[in-house]
Formats: C-alpha cells, sequence, structure tokens
C-alpha cells in the first residue's frame, strides 16, 4: 500500500473555504478512484489552519492517477492561493492491517 500524508497550511481567511472543498476532494477521490482506499481529513483543534490528508493508495501508479485526475487538478488549482505551505510525504505501508 502506498501512504500520502499532506500536511497544509492555510491563510486563515480562507479556512473554512479550504475545509469545505478539501472535504468535497476526498468524497470524489474516494468515489472516483478505485486505487483510493483512505482519504482522511484531519484538523488540529490547537492550529485551526492546518489540516492534515492521509491517504491510502493500491500502488503509487494509483496516486499518480489521482494526481491526473480532472478532480485532483480542479481542486489544486483553487486551493493553491489560500495555501500558505503544502508538505507531501510518500510512505509505503508493510503491515499490520
Amino acid at each position: 500500500m502506498y501512504v500520502v500524508i499532506v500536511d497544509f497550511v492555510v491563510a486563515v481567511e480562507h479556512v473554512e473555504s479550504f475545509r469545505a472543498r478539501v472535504l468535497r476532494q476526498a468524497v470524489d477521490s474516494l468515489a472516483n478512484e478505485p486505487g483510493c482506499g483512505v482519504f482522511d481529513v484531519c484538523v488540529d483543534p490547537n492550529e485551526p489552519n492546518r489540516v492534515v490528508l492521509y491517504e491510502v493508495y493500491d500502488s503509487a501508479e494509483a496516486f499518480q492517477d489521482h494526481l491526473n485526475s480532472p478532480h485532483f487538478k480542479s481542486f489544486d488549482a483553487e486551493v493553491a492561493s489560500w495555501t500558505l505551505e503544502k508538505t507531501v510525504q510518500a510512505l509505503e505501508r508493510i503491515g499490520p492491517r
């Protein structure tokens, strides 16, 4: 399994819009991508402008399919100006499950 953790710091004035948009992105990814098994959206209660995604894909190729999907490209373009920082970490899950 291929795990991706994305950590966003969002401009305070865009937090609510970002949260709504990223939740829609999660639903779209799970509904439209057979290789996407988990798309969790997490927030830090102490830093309301920090949003962390925990995504699990069948493979690195499935993640590339995600990056090439129209719904991801739309999301990425829409939130780019709202985002102050973004870090992406890719991991391979070796178990257990």
